[in-house]
C-alpha cells in the first residue's frame, strides 16, 4: 500500500513541473497503514483572502503544503495549471537553481485563492 505524494519540483531546464511519488505505508497494522516518521522544522498557516494571487517565486526550503479551506490553483511556466481543494496537498520543493539568479520568465510557479471561499493553507515545513 502506498500513499500518492503530489510534488512540485525545479526540472533539469530550471522550470518548475509536477511528477508523483509513492511513499510506502508499510508500518502500522492492517488497520491502520503508516509510513516511516519524516523530520519536519515546524509549520505556518496562511489565510489568504478571495482574490489573492502570488508573483512568480520559488519556493525557498522544500514544504507540505496542505489545502484546509477553499481552493489553491498553481500555475507554471509552461501554461499547466492545477487546483488543490480541501483536504489535498502537494510538496512544494522547486527550488532555485544553485548558482542561479531568479529569472521571473523561466523560474518557479504562482499560486491563487480560486472559488468563493478565502483559502486557508497549512505549511509543514520539511
Amino acid at each position: 500500500m502506498t500513499f500518492a505524494k503530489i510534488v512540485l519540483f525545479t526540472d533539469r531546464d530550471g522550470r518548475a513541473r509536477f511528477r508523483e511519488e509513492q511513499i510506502a505505508l508499510d508500518e502500522g497494522t492492517p488497520q491502520s497503514r503508516l509510513s516511516q516518521v519524516f523530520a519536519s522544522s515546524g509549520y505556518q498557516l496562511r489565510y489568504s483572502p478571495v482574490g489573492f494571487r502570488s508573483q512568480w517565486h520559488c519556493t525557498p526550503k522544500p514544504q507540505w503544503v496542505f489545502i484546509l479551506r477553499g481552493e489553491m490553483e498553481i500555475g507554471l511556466r509552461e501554461g499547466t495549471l492545477r487546483r488543490f481543494r480541501p483536504g489535498e496537498h502537494f510538496y512544494a520543493a522547486d527550488l532555485l537553481p544553485e548558482g542561479a539568479t531568479f529569472d521571473a520568465g523561466l523560474h518557479g510557479h504562482f499560486s491563487a485563492q480560486r472559488g468563493p471561499e478565502p483559502l486557508v493553507t497549512l505549511f509543514l515545513k520539511a
